[in-house]
């Protein structure tokens, strides 16, 4: 049965109504997000179950595994729910060595696009993210030619909407002028708060902000911090990092992952938790000196 309010609710953003709490399928490849998953019934079963619980969002992209998460996702879940929206990523590849080199010329670009559409099997994409930067931070430079050209493959009717990720405020500007854009994805947590502006930004805007890595590039003191005050909540870190990122903004969006349902349900119900204005105070000191820095 699903859950009657996820927690966090909904948001608009376009016309899309996503479930805050949403679900990334990244793990659901095999290790390092290469190959067949090791139990693909399993699998399967998360993906149902997510749905089950109510969530209206699942993250995902073609170069996960690479394929292997799409196929899954279409087999577990097609013909799709009407209220379910599959966001999906382009801008890199796998190679033989599981590396994720980029993939950004406008012919790439496109060849993603009917990728994810035939693995899908869709005949348009709600949503697809540009990822321009790298992991950990984006990278300087014009965004326009990579952003025009799915704007093109938009304008054909193959894609819904348009997002980014790993991106600056300034290459987000870029794109706004190009086409509406409904979310940005980049590496953001209650320790890594250089983006703080930039969340700032797109809640202003009406742009939903997907923090991806929320226990990412933590030090041992920040941990120590994040740990001291799960253990006096009686919770997790991972579910007081999700719930500081929930409380942070009405626009952001979670999507993490998992292989396994006891651990999906877990992911669920933990950013429910609601932060006392001591914890807050406490986490916001973690990330504090990180964030001054800016980018």
């Amino acid at each position: 049965m699903p859950l009657p309010t996820l927690p966090g609710g909904t948001y608009r953003t376009g016309d899309l109504d996503l479930t805050r709490v949403g679900y990334g399928a990244m793990q659901l490849a095999g290790p390092g997000v290469f190959g067949p998953p090791k139990d693909r019934d399993e699998a399967i079963a998360v993906l149902r179950a997510a749905v089950d619980l109510g969530i209206t969002h699942i993250d995902t992209a073609d170069y996960y595994g690479p394929h292997v998460t799409n196929e899954l996702i279409r087999e577990a879940l097609a013909p799709y729910p009407a209220d379910l929206h599959i966001v999906t990523k382009v801008g890199a590849r796998r190679d033989e060595q599981g590396g994720w080199p980029h993939a950004r010329t406008p012919a790439e670009l496109r060849d993603q696009v009917h990728d994810n559409l035939r693995r899908l099997g869709l005949d348009r994409l709600d949503v697809v993210n540009l990822r321009m930067g790298g992991v950990e931070a984006p990278e300087p430079g014009s965004i326009a030619e990579q952003f025009e050209a799915l704007a093109e493959l938009q304008q054909q009717g193959l894609i819904r909407h348009l997002g980014l990720s790993t991106v600056t405020a300034a290459q987000l500007a870029e794109a706004q002028a190009i086409a509406p854009v409904v979310c940005v994805q980049n590496l953001y947590n209650v320790a890594r708060r250089a983006d703080d502006a930039l969340v700032d930004l797109t809640a202003e805007q009406g742009i939903a902000f997907v923090p991806y890595f929320p226990l990412g590039g933590f030090s041992p003191l920040q941990s120590g911090a994040l740990d001291a005050v799960a253990d006096r909540l009686g919770a997790t870190p991972l579910a007081v990092a999700l719930a500081w990122l929930l409380q942070r903004s009405p626009n952001m969006l979670l999507i993490p992952g998992t292989s396994a349902v006891a651990h999906l349900r877990e992911n669920v119900a933990a950013p429910g938790l609601e932060l006392p204005a001591d914890a807050l105070a406490e986490l916001d000191a973690i990330g504090r000196k990180e964030s001054a820095g800016g980018r």
